[in-house]
């Protein structure tokens, strides 16, 4: 079941990066055929002082996260809260504390603690939550069925599975930030360009930021737009200071606090238009979650109406 649904979101992720970008092909694969998996988005975004400047400040998504289906908050107390299916344990965070950034994977969730070291809870069938022993990390993000670590030398660690090579990532210098897919992972290098375990990234320049989706990842470059592996601009994204990738959407928080989402519209989880005063967005395979400056989060699924004091990106 859980392979057959796997490929028909395989078929609808192209034909959405059909519609939305400017004619270009989409994302060139990396040689040879793999089986692709549903993945979660999981960006952070950074401040690159080696590109071209702008006047758009960007965001720093880490302290809301989305799952399939649960949604994780980072409070200002270094709490975490998490709403949705408990189902492997995903939402069990409530003794978690000290915690500076929080990732969600499709059924596990990751927090980084103050000290660099790294708590997980949720699926571990492939070994996701096999983090018991790293330190000095600094970054976090958490896929399909792996989880990545950035360290503060700027190399990445990974665990889990590793059956398309997403977690072959030790070689990899000069990172300052990462995300993980369904079955590839992401890295952004402090030159501005992208290193990945999957596509052909080499076009790529002037990169601020790096989300990871189902079958496709998307850059924001310095100047607020959006673009593809194979550097094709996505229609309709510009002033763009975060974006994130979900399972067959993608969505970009504006310099104006608005949101726009772009892609499959089922679940609600493009709803996105009315929502105003955002700081961060996160988008999971099937919704979309917003933290607005008071410190309250909006979602277009799970209950986290009540949600108060949520930290600042």
């Amino acid at each position: 079941m859980k392979s057959t649904i796997k490929k028909l979101t395989a078929l609808l992720m192209v034909l959405m990066l059909l519609l939305v970008c400017f004619g270009c092909s989409s994302d060139s694969d990396k040689s040879g055929e793999k089986e692709e998996k549903e993945g979660v988005s999981n960006s952070i975004n950074v401040d690159n002082d080696k590109t071209p400047s702008s006047n758009l400040e960007f965001v720093s998504c880490n302290t809301i996260a989305a799952g399939l289906a649960h949604t994780v908050g980072l409070k200002s107390d270094g709490t975490v809260v998490a709403a949705g299916d408990n189902g492997y344990g995903q939402c069990s965070v409530s003794g978690w504390s000290d915690v500076v950034a929080v990732s969600a994977g499709y059924w596990h969730t990751v927090g980084l603690k103050s000290d660099g070291t790294v708590v997980a809870v949720g699926d571990n069938a492939n070994g996701e939550c096999n983090v018991s022993d790293w330190t000095d990390i600094i970054a976090i993000a958490g896929g399909w069925g792996h989880t990545v670590g950035l360290k503060g030398d700027g190399t990445v660690v990974a665990v889990g599975n590793n059956e398309d090579e997403q977690c072959n990532v030790s070689g990899w210098t000069n990172i300052v930030a990462v995300a993980a897919g369904s079955s590839y992972t992401v890295g952004l290098k402090s030159d501005g360009t992208v290193v990945t375990t999957y596509y052909d990234t080499s076009s790529l320049t002037n990169v601020v930021a790096v989300a990871a989706g189902y079958t496709s990842m998307v850059a924001l470059k310095s100047d607020g737009t959006v673009v593809t592996a194979d550097g094709c601009e996505v229609d309709g994204l510009t002033g763009i200071v975060a974006v994130s990738m979900g399972g067959l959407h993608m969505v970009g928080l504006k310099s104006d606090g608005t949101v726009v989402a772009v892609g499959n519209g089922e679940y609600g989880r493009c709803n996105v238009s009315d929502w105003t005063d955002i700081v961060a967005v996160a988008a999971g395979p099937e919704h979309t979650v917003g933290l607005k400056s008071d410190g309250t989060v909006v979602a277009t699924r799970d209950n986290v109406s009540g949600w108060t004091d949520i930290k600042q990106p």
